[in-house]
């Protein structure tokens, strides 16, 4: 079960997202609401908290300046009612971007990937030496849990760095290696793979769009939003301009 902090300044939107968290009742437990950043880390001091619902536009700090200021942070999900600081909250490696009004169904989508993330950094422990990555013409051996899986590039859509660990999403499941971004991305065909954020690499073939600083792609049948980085922004453009009409 997840612990959670709400950290917004209006009562509404607390009242919103407590009312979301109340139906998951066996998953999330609201450990307290609080109004402003000074609350907040009095809340982090006193407990063990794993997830931080967090506004950007509070008075006096920010939440972004909030997150910045902490050692340790929980996972994170921004909340805010402005569409213009979604890259820099995933910039600070939120685990999502809430827009106001926050409708149930994108919560869902946000608590779920907490979960995954919660689960997958609880399991890193258990993984008992570096894996590696062989490489063959048209696929990869990684080895995850003590054996090599075979993954064909066409399968994957993207790949996701996580602290020491990356996660390689498919069309079908993920596989889990314990690998840096900056070792995989070398070993990684450039002409289909593009490194587009320093925890995303993506399968340039899956790219459905792009929206402004960000790219679409589908994963299980859902559409996914992955930011691109400040300083992989121009190289990206430069290959989309190569290959627009």
């Amino acid at each position: 079960m997840l612990r959670a902090i709400i950290v917004d300044d209006e009562p509404l939107a607390q009242d919103v997202l407590e009312t979301f968290i109340g139906k998951l009742k066996g998953r999330i437990k609201l450990v307290t609401k609080c109004s402003n950043a000074i609350e907040a880390k009095a809340a982090l001091e006193k407990g063990d908290i794993d997830l931080m619902f967090l506004d950007i536009q509070m008075p006096q700090i920010t939440g972004v300046d909030f997150l910045r200021s902490l050692e340790n942070p929980p996972l994170v999900i921004f909340t805010t009612a402005y569409s213009e600081y979604a890259l820099e909250g995933f910039e600070l490696n939120a685990v999502d971007y809430l827009l106001k009004p926050i409708s149930q169904d994108r919560f869902m989508k946000a608590v779920n990937r907490a979960e995954e993330l919660h689960e997958l950094m609880n399991q890193k422990d258990e993984i008992p030496e570096k894996d590696e990555i062989e490489m063959g013409k048209d696929f990869i051996f990684v080895k995850s849990d003590k054996k090599l899986v075979r993954v064909k590039y066409d399968d994957i859509i993207y790949i996701e760095g996580l602290k020491d660990y990356v996660i390689i999403r498919m069309e079908k499941g993920r596989v889990i290696t314990l690998q840096t971004m900056k070792s995989l991305e070398t070993k990684m065909p450039q002409k289909i793979f593009k490194r587009i954020h320093r925890s995303y690499i993506v399968n340039m073939d899956k790219i459905q769009a792009i929206l402004g600083n960000m790219v679409e792609v589908v994963e299980k049948n859902e559409t996914k939003h992955l930011p691109v980085g400040k300083n992989y922004r121009e190289e990206l453009l430069k290959i989309i301009n190569e290959n627009r009409l």
